[in-house]
């Protein structure tokens, strides 16, 4: 058996929320915890209801993601963290080929490809993200946009008590802030060329509704981060 795995699930008013949970605990890598943090949901609890034998659920004041995903993370008793979005899913041996990628390359943090689904789980785009062949691409591409989609990530439980949690001040871009904090500061993200997360756009998407404030965050995030990506590549 690997190392234990958490899984953390925050959720707010999402309908799709119980394939989230299914598919987590689908995963054939059984060393798992699956966490749902529910951030002050007013709808679709029930939906929750079926699974609180097999998860481990926490309810919250709503915060924002950030809070959620940190919440999350400090209840989490595995050495390795995986976040799932309330309304995207995982592939069942997503967490085990990741797993073994990550063991054999002795590698902290990857992420992977994803498929663009809708709301009936059809395949809009396949092999969404980009695709890289070393980790000097994973770097330069930061200088031109966010190429981590924060579902495809499993990162060491250590490395957030190391340089902190997800900072709620980016309440839609905190993800974007934490892959660009870990790699200004030396963390390798490992790119594992797999599509192993269904990734989903509806009508109530966060990256649909909030496009303005995730611009703007994303503005100051870059400003402040991209020309110490650039010392830091020459340093590579």
């Amino acid at each position: 058996m690997g190392p234990k795995v958490s899984i953390i699930i925050p959720f707010y008013n999402c309908t799709y929320v119980d394939q989230a949970i299914q598919s987590a605990l689908n995963q054939t890598y059984k060393n798992i915890e699956v966490i749902v943090v529910d951030d002050g949901s007013t709808i679709f609890t029930e939906k929750v209801i079926p699974f609180q034998e097999k998860i481990h659920y926490i309810r919250k004041e709503n915060g924002g993601t950030a809070t959620a995903l940190n919440t999350g993370i400090h209840a989490a008793t595995g050495e390795y963290i995986a976040w799932l979005s309330s309304d995207d899913y995982f592939l069942p041996e997503k967490i085990a080929k990741q797993m073994s990628f990550m063991l054999n390359n002795h590698a902290e943090a990857s992420f992977t490809n994803y498929d663009y689904i809708n709301e009936k789980n059809e395949v809009l785009i396949p092999w969404c993200g980009q695709r890289f062949s070393n980790l000097n691409e994973v770097y330069k591409a930061f200088l031109n946009y966010n190429v981590i989609n924060g579902c495809t990530v499993i990162v060491k439980k250590n490395i957030f008590e190391k340089m902190g949690y997800f900072n709620p001040y980016y309440r839609y871009t905190h993800d974007y802030e934490m892959w660009f904090r870990l790699l200004v500061s030396g963390y390798k993200f490992h790119y594992l060329d797999e599509v192993l997360t269904k990734f989903r756009t509806h009508e109530e998407a966060g990256t649909r509704k909030y496009q303005p404030e995730m611009k703007k965050e994303m503005f100051i995030i870059e400003n402040h981060y991209r020309p110490l990506l650039i010392e830091h590549i020459k340093d590579v």
